[in-house]
């Protein structure tokens, strides 16, 4: 399945709104919320119906300090982008292009850079794998302008939002915000729009099945 609207995972506004969404999928919505103003009304209008179950529940007594722990992780956040606007100036001007993608996608960039850097994949395409605190796989892609993600299926279903950039595949065309959905069924080929990098934010429960020549690298090398 392929989709380039928000509404094809609409079903996890109510678990966001909830608290009780994946940590991946919480990572892509709150990035995508901020670049689309169809899913911010969404995720409200969940946050409100949750509310009002939440206004009709039994109170529960806080427990002591509760105040004081989250208005100090509210600073916390708050503080963040300049603090990490500052190691990415010290890190060198390659990471300029992570400081513009939203939040929170851009925290979990910056720490992964940190820790474990790109992975080459193929000429114009590196990925970066993100740690979110969630088991499915969770991966930033820069693909340079006009290159491709090599021919694959999947494992299980992923899940792919635009950044910034854009790119196609055989069922159409992805902008900032869109996100592409594809099954254990679907074999595509992205392709990067030809007049800029484009940086995807990918969320998938089983690994990527390469074909052709890398697709017998990967087998012998014990891939999925």
């Amino acid at each position: 399945m392929t989709s380039d609207s928000p509404n094809s995972f609409s079903e996890l506004y109510s678990a966001y709104a909830a608290g009780c969404i994946d940590p991946a999928f919480a990572l892509m919505l709150e990035a995508q919320s901020l670049m689309r103003s169809d899913v911010r009304r969404s995720v409200a209008m969940s946050e409100m119906i949750s509310g009002s179950f939440l206004d009709s529940a039994p109170a529960a007594r806080m427990r002591d300090g509760a105040l004081e722990r989250t208005l100090a992780k509210i600073d916390a956040i708050e503080a963040r982008p300049e603090q990490q606007r500052a190691a990415g100036k010290a890190a060198g001007g390659a990471i300029n292009e992570i400081l513009e993608l939203p939040e929170p996608v851009r925290g979990a960039a910056i720490n992964a850079v940190g820790k474990q850097g790109w992975q080459i994949v193929s000429l114009g395409l590196k990925r970066l794998k993100l740690d979110v605190g969630s088991a499915m796989e969770v991966e930033l892609y820069r693909i340079n302008a006009g290159s491709k993600i090599p021919r694959h299926s999947h494992g299980g279903t992923e899940f792919t939002m635009v950044l910034s950039g854009g790119f196609s595949d055989e069922r159409g065309s992805y902008g900032p915000g869109d996100v592409c959905v594809k099954g254990p069924s679907d074999i595509h080929q992205p392709v990067a729009d030809d007049d800029e990098v484009c940086y995807a934010l990918a969320v998938r429960d089983g690994g990527l099945r390469f074909t052709g020549m890398l697709g017998m690298v990967q087998r012998l090398l014990g891939g999925h």
